[in-house]
Order: structure tokens, then C-alpha cells, then sequence
């Protein structure tokens, strides 16, 4: 599914974040920056060492914020790390924390000058987000950012990982259009 928002495009697709070939990735990121589980292990492997290498140099990233390394081996050229909340009940600052990961993402994205970035549904997997919820939050962020004129994104994709992930955002961008 496709829409165009202004001069931007807001993408989705189910597939594999390490092969996308847009300027930058998005790795939901644990706060160590050392790889993981999930598409933080998906990324590091496919990236190879040269990613770690920077994280370890960065020293590490709190929930919330975004931090940019180079992509190593994978298409896109820019891997920006990012670390969402692990989801308790959704009354400790969960929502606010999730939605500053998105927009730290694409501030540091437009303040490098990446025209195109994809995501992943940021902490809906090991850390136990809703995605219904997180996905509103993801899609409200990403339409925002491509109704200000001046950040320079011209695609936004967001890459889920399986058919139910992809319907959840199809419907989610329908609503909030």
C-alpha cells in the first residue's frame, strides 16, 4: 500500500528490512547497541562487523533517542538505531517514548539529508507493544513528518514482518487518511 502525503510517499510492505535498498534502515536497537534478537540480530548479521564497530564507538543509545552508523554490507547506506520502550501497560510514558524513537529517527534522518528511510514496527515484538497501538503511533509520526515541508524525506516505508503485521498498518492508514 502507497499514498502520497505532499511531495512525500508513505509506504507499506511486508518483507526484509536488510534488503531494502531506501538510504537508511531503522534497527529497533536494545540500549547497549550490541545486536540482539529480531531485526537488531537481522541487521548486525547482514551488515556485518562494520556496524558494530560504530555502536561500540557510540557507547549506546536510551529509549527514545536515534543514533546513525553506516549501513556495512547492506543496500542502504545509513543504519539509524533507535530504542523503543519495552511495553508495560501503557501508563509509563510507553506511548511518548515510542513516538520520540519515530521522530528522533527522522529528524537525524532529514538533519543527514536521507531522502528515503524504512522502518520496522519498532518494539512490537520482544518488547511486547500492541501493535494496533504502535502502529497508530508509527503512522501518525511518519504523516507528520511528511506534511512539514522542510524535511527533505520523500519516502517513508515501513516494513513489517508478516502478512498480520501488514494488515494492522493497512487498516491503521486507512483510519487515520
Amino acid at each position: 500500500m502507497e499514498v502520497r502525503i505532499n511531495r512525500g510517499v508513505l509506504s507499506l510492505v511486508e518483507g526484509d528490512i536488510t534488503k531494502q535498498d531506501t538510504d537508511a534502515i531503522v534497527n529497533a536497537a536494545n540500549k547497549s547497541l550490541r545486536g540482539g534478537g529480531g531485526v537488531d540480530g537481522a541487521i548486525h548479521r547482514a551488515g556485518g562487523p562494520k556496524i558494530l564497530e560504530e555502536c561500540i564507538k557510540i557507547g549506546g543509545c536510551e529509549t527514545g533517542e536515534a543514533v546513525i552508523t553506516t549501513g556495512g554490507n547492506l543496500r542502504a547506506k545509513y543504519v539509524i538505531h533507535t530504542v523503543g520502550p519495552v511495553y508495560r501497560d501503557g501508563l509509563h510514558n510507553e506511548p511518548r517514548l515510542l513516538e520520540n524513537a519515530y521522530r528522533n529517527c527522522l529528524r537525524l534522518a532529514s538533519s543527514k539529508g536521507i531522502k528515503s528511510i524504512a522502518f520496522p514496527s519498532i518494539s512490537t515484538g520482544a518488547y511486547g507493544y500492541p501493535i494496533e497501538d504502535a502502529a497508530e503511533i508509527a503512522l501518525k509520526t511518519a504523516i507528520n513528518c511528511l506534511r512539514e515541508e522542510d524535511t527533505g524525506i520523500e519516502l517513508i516505508r515501513f516494513v513489517l514482518f508478516g502478512q498480520n503485521a501488514l494488515s494492522v498498518y493497512e487498516k491503521k492508514l486507512k483510519e487515520l487518511l
